[in-house]
């Protein structure tokens, strides 16, 4: 319910004035807020516990128009509904606000300086828990018309709208025969991905999509706007984009360097999870991992779910080789397994195998995500895929449930691409081979949560423990698949760790984003 009536104030200059690129300064807004409070707050107003937000909704919605949705609107509802999780999607902030330039989230930053009132800032919303994306009455800054995707004269850089999803711009591009280094399901946001690291179908090529950011067009909690890259004035900060997180600013574009790319030859084969199998499948995994840099065209993830409605477990293999060519040798090992009930391998073009990963990442569930990493085995795979099962075997009766636990490598291919453009701080330049391990769980039932959130832990608390029995454990978490209880940047290690935050404090004295903008990982 609004409870601030919208009065014509004088139209101010400096709002205005944004058309002409010129910055808003803290100041001018604390002036312009406290002249539109004059005008429109009630003393009953002024009393209410959420006058800030309140306030900071108000004013954007007269300073730029059409920008905010409030509670209970079409607007509102449907940008409410885009949420991948229902944790996230349940998330009622106060408002909706959607820029549509640079300037906008300058407006916006700064209005929240002045009400302190916090907020979040949604690319694609895909994040599980709740707070990633969206916040509970607040403000909820979403990047939906963001949206631009522009070829550079030479075709070497493509300048992405912070809101896109990746199926958007491969759309765009794929046409030109070109890609950029991005996200495998076709809903993913642009921004958020990035943020976080990146893996992408090409990063054995050219390494994860952070490292492939020509530039990053951002919004300091100054409010600022600054174009970040490798050569700017500003290339500390460059370095904390990729993988920082949230931490530092917010992203409105980034320029990404493209690539030459045409069909693939990529699908799943899905098989029931025998221990033949599983043990064949682990050990074409391990053999993969090694073998890797012999041909960076090909990639892999290797699936284990639970089939509630047949009720029994199941192995994905996904396979994606970068060239139209059936078969190849690196993927050889994972072909010649017999006994697939299902299997989509064939020449398919990018855009096209996102949307059949997106197929098996249903929207409207309850959602959980946790993760680690440890070094390339075969036997612990095994292991650790008993502990899974052990595990789901407790909450498989829990409605709806889909629970996944799903390794991928990170090989020296990719790497060896974390010192592009002066590194990043994700602390795993030149490692591998290594696994990364996502736990993913979908279900249906809020009163089904403390129980799945339990065994999601197990199953990673005893994994971890298995691969520190073995020597074969590893600190590195992987953002975009963390749970809100694991500590990723510690586990970027204790330099990186020290070296963002000098960088959060040098950009962000205040720290604006680490106080009013709480959701997701924070460096404190």
């Amino acid at each position: 319910m609004r409870l601030l009536s919208l009065t014509a104030l004088p139209i101010l200059s400096r709002v205005a004035a944004a058309a002409s690129f010129s910055p808003y300064t803290l100041d001018h807004v604390q002036a312009d807020i406290q002249s539109y409070v004059d005008h429109n707050a009630t003393q009953q107003a002024r009393s209410i516990s959420n006058f800030g937000c309140d306030v900071a909704c108000g004013f954007l919605a007269l300073s730029l128009p059409h920008t905010v949705a409030f509670q209970n609107s079409p607007v509102y509802d449907f940008q409410e509904n885009r949420y991948w999780s229902q944790q996230q999607e349940f998330t009622r902030p106060t408002c909706r606000f959607s820029p549509t330039r640079a300037e906008d989230v300058s407006l916006a930053i700064l209005t929240f300086r002045v009400t302190q009132c916090k907020f979040a800032v949604k690319s694609g919303g895909h994040g599980a828990f709740s707070g990633a994306s969206n916040i509970q009455d607040g403000v909820t800054i979403d990047l939906i018309h963001l949206t631009d995707v522009k070829l550079s004269e030479d075709k070497k850089v493509a300048s992405v709208g912070a809101g896109n999803t990746w199926y958007n711009v491969y759309e765009k591009l794929t046409p030109q025969n070109l890609t950029v280094v991005g996200g495998r399901v076709s809903p993913i946001g642009v921004g958020g991905l990035t943020l976080g690291g990146g893996i992408s179908f090409f990063s054995a090529r050219y390494g994860w999509a952070c490292d492939n950011v020509h530039n990053y067009q951002v919004v300091l909690a100054d409010g600022s706007i600054r174009d970040v890259h490798a050569k700017s004035c500003n290339k500390d900060l460059f370095w904390a984009l990729r993988g920082g997180g949230n931490n530092f600013a917010i992203v409105t574009r980034l320029d990404l360097e493209t690539y030459p790319q045409g069909d693939m030859w990529a699908g799943s084969q899905t098989y029931i999870n025998t221990p033949e199998t599983s043990k064949a499948i682990n050990k074409a995994f391990e053999d993969f991992s090694i073998k890797s840099p012999e041909d960076d065209y090909a990639q892999i993830i290797t699936a284990y779910a639970y089939a509630q409605t047949q009720g029994m477990y199941v192995i994905a293999s996904d396979l994606q080789y970068g060239k139209p060519i059936a078969n190849p040798p690196i993927l050889q090992n994972f072909t010649a397994i017999p006994g697939a009930i299902m299997d989509t391998l064939r020449v398919v073009d990018l855009p096209s195998l996102t949307q059949e990963f997106n197929a098996t990442n249903p929207y409207g569930f309850r959602k959980t995500y946790w993760t680690y990493t440890f070094k390339n085995s075969a036997m612990l795979m095994d292991e650790i895929v008993a502990i899974y099962m052990e595990e789901v075997d407790k909450v498989k009766d829990a409605p709806g449930i889909v629970p996944s636990a799903v390794f991928q490598p990170i090989t020296t291919s990719m790497t060896k691409h974390f010192a592009k453009n002066g590194g990043n701080p994700l602390g795993l330049e030149g490692q591998g081979p290594l696994t990364l391990v996502n736990i993913d769980i979908s279900w249906t039932k809020i009163s089904d949560d403390k129980r799945i959130f339990a065994a999601a832990q197990a199953i990673v608390d005893r994994s971890v423990a298995a691969a520190k029995a073995r020597g074969l454990d590893h600190p590195y978490l992987y953002q975009n698949y963390a749970s809100q209880k694991q500590d990723v940047f510690a586990s970027y290690g204790a330099a990186n760790l020290a070296k963002l935050r000098k960088i959060s404090k040098k950009y962000d004295p205040d720290q604006v984003l680490q106080r009013l903008q709480p959701g997701y990982f924070k460096l404190q």
